[in-house]
């Protein structure tokens, strides 16, 4: 899988984010209202991936510096005819390099409890429970997994949004 960076805003992101409220409408009653602006994943603060196999989109996935200076993974995603693949780890390994690259020492998620894959997922690649934050920091449907990243001296921090 090749990993392409595209805005938050172009059209194919925009059709796989729809997607992936739909599920989560399906999941949780509703989609995502926590706030997403393509503004929070435009360099140096964050950046948005698309995962292609010959030319294909598989997966997305993107992070974003939040206030505090961790970077925060945000609609990581890959459709249901494309799961299976290995492409959600290999997504997650573009997101986790990339923050790292921009200087990011921790990267943090919220999930769901109702995507029990999304969380093994997470776990088997040593994210481990941390302080509930942002808009869903107290609903019980919510997980809040975190890992340090390595990041060598030579890379620059990731600068805290405002």
């Amino acid at each position: 899988m090749d990993v392409e960076v595209r805005g938050y805003d172009h059209p194919e992101v925009v059709a796989l984010v729809e997607r992936v409220q739909a599920e989560y409408a399906v999941l949780y009653g509703s989609p995502d209202e926590g706030p997403a602006d393509a503004v929070q994943f435009a360099p140096p603060g964050g950046l948005f991936g698309l995962g292609l196999v010959d030319g294909t989109t598989v997966a997305m996935g993107g992070w974003r510096t939040r206030d505090d200076g961790r970077a925060e993974i945000k609609r990581m995603y890959v459709p249901d005819e494309h799961r299976g693949h290995g492409h959600a780890r290999e997504m997650l390994t573009w997101l986790e390099d990339t923050a790292a690259a921009a200087g990011a020492g921790e990267l943090v998620l919220e999930t769901g409890l109702r995507q029990p894959a999304a969380v093994a997922l997470y776990r088997s690649r040593g994210y481990t429970d941390v302080e509930p934050f942002g808009h869903y920091a107290d609903s019980p449907l919510s997980v809040y997994l975190g890992r340090t990243l390595a990041v060598s001296a030579a890379r620059r921090p990731c600068a805290p949004r405002r």
